[in-house]
């Protein structure tokens, strides 16, 4: 499959992970048979790793992809963690236990939770910057949008500024995924 495929199929699971999340924890944690939001969020996240491969190759490139990877991974714990918070169902006391056990524990806590999935954002936001000369507004739209899908979580609570967020985040990336200029460097 070639990269730009991968990519745009990573940000449609990405994107329709923050569609459901949106919706509130109730939605999440009690869709049946499987977690639905946080299984698309997974493979996202992974399939985002493609854009690595397709954004020009120079110093920044390799910091961004560093980030991105570690995102990546911290995506992978964080959805872990919530795969088996998902597990117990409408047993809050044990959700509790288990949320109380992750923030006593720093070393899950950090990398997981807390700094490794905003990685992602950071990684592909550091992507964009390539761009900030010559694909100003689409690069804008992802360095705004990175941050702007924690604020409206984290700080807003508001899943409706989150999944705009994200959309502008995704919309960005896409538009720098097909830009058209004479530097474009795309493996197909």
């Amino acid at each position: 499959m070639k990269p730009r495929t991968i990519c745009l199929i990573g940000l449609s699971f990405f994107v329709s992970s923050y569609i459901m999340f949106s919706q509130g924890s109730k939605f999440a944690y009690f869709q049946k048979p499987i977690d639905f939001a946080h299984w698309f969020n997974l493979i996202g996240a992974v399939l985002l790793l493609s854009f690595n491969d397709v954004f020009p190759k120079n110093k920044l490139n390799s910091v961004a992809s560093f980030l991105t990877i570690l995102g990546v991974i911290g995506h992978v714990g964080l959805c872990t963690i919530d795969f088996i918070m998902w597990s117990f169902g409408d047993d809050e006391i044990s959700k509790t236990e288990l949320s109380n056990q992750i923030s006593n524990t720093p070393s899950i806590l950090y990398p997981f939770v807390i700094i490794g999935p905003s990685l992602l954002f950071i990684g592909l936001a550091a992507h964009a910057l390539n761009f900030i000369k010559t694909h100003t507004f689409s690069a804008l739209m992802v360095i705004i949008g990175a941050p702007a899908v924690g604020i409206s979580f984290f700080v807003l609570k508001n899943g409706s500024y989150m999944v705009l967020s994200c959309i502008l985040f995704a919309l960005g990336l896409f538009s720098l995924l097909y830009r058209n200029d004479d530097r474009t460097i795309l493996t197909e």
